[in-house]
């Protein structure tokens, strides 16, 4: 008896669009809410646009922004909003590539894996 989990490719489709629907509407809700957050707080501030600041250290890597995020500084939660953008379709990515292993379409699990491997070296700075 085969045992092999059977997808069919509407459900994967199916699957794939509430993935990227769900994590979009997880990021713009997040964002939006740190921007709420950080207009509460610094709204009425004066800006000085003739001082350059960057960004603070804390938020150019992703420990640093979940830090802030879990401390409730509202630059720390945008910043955590955007990086659930950018893992939405690394996860369609890594899901297509389950999928691929079910059906055992062993060269299309091979080329979802590289282009996994592709998304991950230039979000990790592409050897820069």
């Amino acid at each position: 008896m085969d045992r092999r989990i059977s997808w069919s490719d509407q459900k994967t489709e199916l699957i794939i669009g509430n993935l990227l629907r769900f994590g979009v509407i997880t990021a713009a809700v997040v964002v939006s809410l740190g921007a709420i957050l950080f207009l509460v707080r610094h709204g009425g501030e004066r800006v000085n646009y003739s001082v350059f600041r960057g960004e603070p250290d804390a938020l150019r890597n992703v420990p640093g922004v979940v830090s802030l995020a879990l401390a409730m500084h509202a630059r720390g939660i945008i910043q955590f909003g955007l990086l659930l953008l950018i893992a939405t379709p690394i996860a369609r990515v890594l899901f297509s590539a389950f999928t691929f292993a079910l059906e055992r379409d062993w060269l299309y699990v091979a080329v979802t894996l590289i282009v996994f491997a592709v998304l991950v070296f230039s979000l990790a700075g592409g050897g820069s």
